[in-house]
């Protein structure tokens, strides 16, 4: 059974009073995921280009896949349950056996730092959008109340 992915985009980063919470979404809806704190900062850092004076642990498996020969290739964020939300971070590699595509089940929020720090393509699964709440609507006020309506990513 064949479940299309739909590509996201990171519509905004926002400080909530648990943690941050991570707007992702499309032209035609945008959810939500919530994060700790530390991770909504990792994910802010990632968004703006900023350095860390020393490896963090996501900079720590891309250094790792490099030195296999390996990258990321994309994140789909592939499920949601009891709003708890599962990823898949598919990893790709060529050696001399050709090329070899693995997909690893990842937390969404750690899979989302590795696609920000490599540049690489974010999907979600038809069913995850199918399930989730369209938050465009409450993004578009929380914009709006900010300076200038400027996102916050």
């Amino acid at each position: 059974m064949e479940n299309p992915v739909t590509l996201l985009k990171i519509k905004a980063v926002m400080p909530t009073s648990s943690g941050s919470a991570i707007f992702l979404g499309s032209d035609r809806k945008v959810f939500v995921i919530y994060v700790d704190q530390g991770m909504g900062s990792i994910l802010e850092h990632a968004i703006n280009g900023v350095q860390n004076v020393r490896p963090q642990s996501h900079d720590l498996m891309i250094s790792l896949l490099d030195g296999m020969g390996a990258e990321v290739e994309r994140v789909i964020i592939n499920d949601v349950a009891e709003s708890t939300f599962y990823a898949r971070l598919v990893i790709s590699m060529d050696n001399e056996l050709g090329h070899k595509i693995v997909e690893v089940d990842a937390r969404p929020s750690d899979s989302i730092a590795m696609a920000l720090l490599t540049s690489k393509p974010i999907y979600a699964s038809q069913n995850v959008l199918d399930a989730v709440d369209d938050m465009s609507g409450l993004l578009e006020k929380i914009l709006n109340q900010t300076e200038g309506g400027e996102s916050p990513v």
